[in-house]
């Protein structure tokens, strides 16, 4: 069964606007040929969905946000924050851990003191020129939305001449016709009279 059925071309410059009580009678017929099922089904034409596979980092905080767990927020501001020195009486291994602490937070300094030198240096350059390449897409989008705006007034106004043109033809055949059926339903009716008429003379002659 095809998704999208084929409609049948009107004439919305020449036929009369529908009322709301034959809207409402065809939206009843509609719907007593539409199939017994939750509107909620997807159509025959369009395909199931594939399955969602989170990875193990999404599962963990799903599994947490069902049973009720807090939320982690965002990154741990722990690791950047001020490293506490070891006091006298710790340990060697204490000693050795808040070494390694202190080399990744200088390694992560430098790091940030680097990019943030560079972000002053050509970040204002980058970002004018990203500007500039957003501007030059909302400027082509602008100018498709603008030609397309015009072929549809265009092919509103040609659509509106030709019914225009072609509206007394249209309306001196809808006339032939009613006349025409009009003149068939009186034959009808004649034929079905002189029928009567030789049942009763029948009739009256078998008597």
């Amino acid at each position: 069964m095809p998704l999208f059925q084929p409609q049948t071309a009107h004439l919305p410059h020449i036929d009369a606007e529908p009322s709301a009580d034959a809207l409402a009678a065809a939206d009843a017929l509609i719907r007593a040929e539409l199939p017994d099922r939750p509107a909620s089904d997807l159509h025959e034409a369009i395909p199931a969905l594939r399955p969602t596979k989170f990875s193990f980092l999404i599962e963990a905080e799903h599994d947490a946000l069902a049973s009720g767990a807090e939320c982690q927020k965002g990154i741990h501001l722990s690791r950047y924050e001020a490293i506490t020195a070891p006091s006298s009486t710790d340990s060697k291994e204490t000693y050795e851990a808040a070494l390694s602490q202190a080399y990744t937070s200088l390694e992560y300094l430098r790091s940030r003191e680097t990019n943030l030198a560079l972000l002053e240096t050509y970040g204002r350059n980058a970002w004018l020129v990203g500007n500039a390449a957003l501007e030059d897409l909302l400027k082509g989008l602008e100018k498709e939305i603008e030609e397309s705006r015009a072929e549809v007034e265009a092919l509103e106004q040609e659509r509106r001449q030709r019914q225009g043109e072609s509206e007394a033809e249209v309306r001196g055949l809808d006339g032939a016709w009613r006349e025409g059926v009009g003149k068939l339903i009186e034959v009808m009716a004649a034929a079905e009279g002189v029928r009567g008429e030789i049942l009763e003379k029948r009739r009256a002659d078998a008597t």
